[in-house]
């Protein structure tokens, strides 16, 4: 009898182990492309006006969607979810805006860190809006998350700037952005998801971006370039990790971002982010894991009863 263990099947594309490590791989890239786009964002601020650089970041983008929508035909963008795909247009928006202004005004790893509190948000817009049933431990964990909020910001003790604000705009926004973006992903491909959004801002980033119009000096173009693709990547990759797994299995790699953030910053700007940032940052992600693993729990009970 032969007693050698046999190894462990690998688990098929197809299942839920290969499905998450498909996400996490996905989420990373993204947060390492989107805190690039962040970073040239912050360079061309120095030169321009944040809302002539959103215009021509989503004219860019949509510029190079176009090969993949002559590739599939218009009859690729068919849906029967155009008002969910208007309404994440209008939170991305507003997300976009605050954001270009905020990573033009405060240190991006300060951004970043607070931009973990979209899920914070995001509990509570559930229990105030839609009137879910919020239980005292996700309370706890969104009072602890406030709390590492106060920790970064630490008010009283060290100036608060408009990009500090902005910046608390921005995680709202995104809060609501992400519900709808997983909402969308269960039935939309992901390009077709980029391609709404930019659809539905771009014109609305032109009047924005009318009355500080300033055509950008010939220099500025190879940074103008890559800004565009950065956000067609970074947006698609995000999507695409949402597709292949559930939000609880997602999250916990999006605070790669703060790394990212923090290098990039460093070898771009000489920005070096104190400790509180870091250990604030860490209160709040922990907190949103948890609000995340708990609501997966409870709809894995839900489905099981």
């Amino acid at each position: 009898m032969n007693s050698t263990p046999r190894p462990s099947p690998r688990p098929s594309p197809g299942t839920p182990i290969a499905k998450s490590v498909e996400a996490a791989l996905w989420m990373a890239l993204a947060c390492a492309t989107l805190s690039g786009l962040a970073a040239i964002i912050r360079h061309l601020s120095f030169h321009m006006d944040p809302m002539m650089i959103l215009f021509l970041r989503m004219i860019i983008a949509q510029v190079m969607l176009m090969p993949w929508l002559f590739k599939y035909g218009v009859g690729i963008l068919h849906t029967k979810r155009i008002k969910l795909h208007a309404l994440r247009a209008c939170f991305t928006c507003g997300a976009m805006v605050s954001s270009f202004y905020a990573w033009s005004m405060i240190p991006l790893a300060d951004v970043t860190a607070l931009s973990f509190l979209a899920p914070i948000f995001a509990t509570v817009g559930a229990a105030l809006i839609l009137g879910e049933t919020v239980r005292a431990r996700r309370w706890a964990a969104t009072l602890i998350g406030f709390a590492g909020a106060m920790i970064i910001l630490r008010p009283g003790m060290t100036t608060l700037e408009t990009g500090h604000w902005l910046t608390l705009v921005f995680a709202g926004c995104m809060a609501c952005t992400t519900l709808v973006v997983k909402k969308l992903s269960s039935t939309e491909d992901p390009f077709v998801v980029v391609f709404y959004v930019g659809l539905f801002i771009t014109p609305v980033s032109f009047l924005l971006a009318l009355p500080v119009w300033q055509w950008p000096a010939p220099e500025l173009w190879i940074w103008l370039l890559p800004l565009g693709l950065s956000a067609v990547l970074g947006h698609l990759m995000f999507v695409k990790a949402f597709s292949c797994a559930d939000a609880s299995a997602v999250l916990p790699f999006d605070f790669l971002r703060l790394p990212f953030s923090a290098l990039f910053g460093w070898l771009a700007f000489g920005e070096v982010s104190d400790t509180w940032t870091w250990v604030g940052a860490a209160v709040i992600f922990s907190s949103t894991f948890y609000i995340s693993r708990r609501e997966a729990q409870l709809r894995r009970r839900a489905r099981e009863a």
